[in-house]
């Protein structure tokens, strides 16, 4: 099918440009969008691209025709580019990168050859394009031409013969081809094809190999066999509906034989632990759930089993007959490796009530505003519990680490058991040298959490606990402590958990001109009433109450609430935990969360109806809470703490 293309673009993946138009299509749903609209877009999006593989005799052609049209159709595209590629820019699993390579290429020849402006623009719709004899006419007459100022052919010849493959089919074509499991496990280069299957489908993906979004070494794992097993580690693929559907515009038949109760799925996920049925889930594979609101704000010590569950990875299962803990790296004279019951005797046990949150906490407020990246986490993915373990300056002191000098600009990099199954790589965060040696830090290597060994969801037997820093670094199943001049190079660190400009979206976001999030700012939620719930005035008032919490070890200083949108305020009642009320408070040591309740009063003559409510939070530094999400929007929905508003129906 898509010979003829390659002969016309040197060095070019056509079904990259395929998948590009398809997913363009699918910025928009209405059927008025019509393709000689994304056509003429794309074409100014093409115009910016200045990429040197594009000046072809054949793309000069089409800038010739292009730029044949009028003034005002040039105006009309600049216009119509800049809306489609906001669409684009907002997919959360593509983006616009791919439509910046060459979407608006390939609409625009389907349009000159073949699709009519009534067309919706779908893989097919530009196969049968792609096919025409106009299209097949052009391509093969420009391909024997030489580039312009050489004597060279736009493509070299080459003595390898092209690999026939199978034409691709529709999913529901009775008469598509039957193909063995020999046949597919031939099929594992892009000299053969590469070929996949997916219950009980045949695939021929050589196109889509390179344009992979999650990388070329992951997708070829899957080369020659199902990709089901890969699927089940990265369910994001089955979640999304479009990436099925891209999937399907690469089909080439069944494979025979297929038994779908016979098919060997191996599920990483298989052993996990159990877990309370109160929890709120967000995603099964990894396992993450938060608290549910109506029990958040009841004690300010969490319950170990409705504390929030956040796992990347699945569930390690540790053998503490060989366990170890290594404490390696630089300016370290004495590296340590222990087991759990040596750490516990060499060094002396503390305990530490800490807050943790997950960086995304609070992002659907974000979602509402623009899409983001991320799990649907309301306001529980947050708790407060008590840990037991040794202090991380004390081990770094015992491994040869001047802990009382003047630190470098150093890092201590935590290294997790839970492993990638693909790929191999452990989950891995870090934090400054300065927290982790600072004898006011708190820093621990826990192995209790709430008067108990911790659980398999929350780390055992050995975690890492930063008071005050986001629950990202708080790296769970901690298999190494690792003393580095430059921060951990994982993903989590690097690409991750970090916010930016409401302006920088996943085409222009630069990952290193952001640091990694660390110390968490001022946030406050609201946990009763519930969005949405009935609630009724009692001697003309309704009571409110949630938490608050500051990162950095800063303390809750007050918290308010309007029901007016912020024209008026009612200052609550805070609440927190012993050690952290006066007198008996440290400075730069508050790092757990207050509670705080109110009894608003109701506005002069409201009896029923909807309501508004709003809190914020100040905190001992005078940070307070920004009042719109829209302002503080960014692509992966992390650190919300704009104020939190709920709406509920007054009785």
């Amino acid at each position: 099918m898509f010979s003829g293309l390659r002969r016309g673009f040197s060095g070019f993946h056509p079904q990259n440009l395929l998948l590009s138009s398809f997913l363009l299509s699918k910025a928009q749903k209405s059927n008025k969008y019509r393709v000689a609209h994304i056509s003429i877009a794309s074409y100014s999006i093409f115009q910016s691209c200045n990429t040197t593989s594009f000046q072809t005799p054949i793309n000069q052609a089409f800038n010739n025709k292009v730029q044949a049209f009028s003034t005002s159709s040039a105006q009309r595209s600049l216009k119509n580019s800049s809306y489609v590629s906001r669409k684009v820019k907002s997919n959360k699993y593509y983006g616009g990168a791919l439509f910046r390579v060459g979407a608006g290429l390939l609409a625009s020849f389907g349009v000159f050859y073949g699709i009519s402006s009534t067309d919706r623009l779908t893989p097919r719709v530009l196969a049968r394009s792609l096919d025409s004899e106009a299209f097949q006419s052009e391509i093969k007459s420009q391909s024997n031409k030489s580039a312009p100022g050489t004597d060279e052919d736009v493509i070299p010849s080459s003595d390898k013969p092209e690999v026939i493959q199978p034409p691709f089919v529709e999913k529901d074509d009775p008469n598509q081809p039957f193909f063995t499991e020999a046949e597919l496990a031939s099929h594992r280069t892009p000299e053969t094809g590469i070929w996949v299957t997916f219950k009980g489908g045949v695939y021929n993906i050589t196109d889509f190999v390179e344009m992979h979004p999650g990388g070329r070494p992951k997708i070829m794992m899957a080369a020659g066999a199902s990709i089901e097993p890969f699927w089940a580690m990265y369910q994001q693929h089955q979640k999304i509906p479009e990436i099925v559907e891209i999937l399907e515009g690469y089909r080439i038949g069944k494979l025979e034989g297929y038994d779908p109760s016979k098919a060997p799925v191996y599920d990483p996920y298989q052993g996990d632990p159990s877990r309370h049925p109160s929890l709120l889930i967000r995603s099964q594979k990894p396992f993450n759930a938060e608290t549910p609101a109506a029990i958040l704000d009841q004690e300010l010590i969490t319950p170990t089993d409705v504390f929030y569950v956040r796992n990347h990875l699945p569930v390690p299962h540790i053998d503490m007959k060989t366990f170890k803990l290594e404490v390696i790296g630089e300016g370290l004279t004495s590296p340590l490796v222990l087991d759990v019951d040596e750490l516990r005797e060499r060094f002396a046990e503390h305990k530490v009530t800490v807050t943790l949150m997950c960086s995304g906490n609070r992002r659907n407020e974000m979602k509402a505003i623009r899409p983001v990246k991320g799990l649907e986490w309301d306001t529980g993915a947050i708790g407060t519990c008590t840990f037991t373990g040794v202090k991380l300056r004390d081990i770094l002191a015992a491994a040869g680490l001047d802990v009382n000098a003047d630190p470098e600009p150093w890092h201590v990099i935590f290294v997790g058991s839970d492993t990638d199954p693909l790929t191999g790589d452990r989950y891995a965060a870090s934090i400054p040298i300065q927290k982790a040696i600072n004898p006011m830090g708190d820093c621990l290597i826990a192995y209790e959490m709430n008067g108990e060994p911790l659980t398999t969801d929350h780390g055992f037997p050995l975690r890492a606990v930063v008071p005050g820093v986001t629950g990202a670094r708080n790296v769970k199943w901690l298999a190494k402590v690792i003393v580095s001049k430059e921060e951990s190079g994982s993903h989590w660190q690097q690409k991750d958990y970090k916010s930016f400009n409401p302006q920088v979206d996943w085409d222009t976001v630069n990952w290193c001109s952001a640091p990694a999030i660390q110390d968490t700012p001022i946030t406050s939620a609201i946990c009763s009433p519930e969005q949405g719930e009935n609630v009724k005035i009692v001697d003309g008032k309704i009571r409110v109450h949630g938490y608050a919490w500051s990162g950095g070890g800063r303390g809750v200083v007050r918290v308010d609430v309007t029901l007016d949108e912020g024209a008026t305020w009612t200052t609550a009642y805070l609440k927190t935990i012993p050690e952290q009320e006066a007198p008996r408070a440290k400075f730069g040591k508050a790092w757990a969360w207050s509670f705080w309740e109110v009894d608003i009063p109701v506005p002069a003559g409201f009896t029923s109806g909807k309501l508004k409510i709003a809190s914020r939070a100040v905190d001992d530094s005078y940070n307070n809470q920004p009042d719109t999400v829209s302002a503080i929007w960014n692509l992966r929905g992390v650190v919300n703490n704009a104020w939190h508003r709920i709406s509920v129906n007054v009785e």
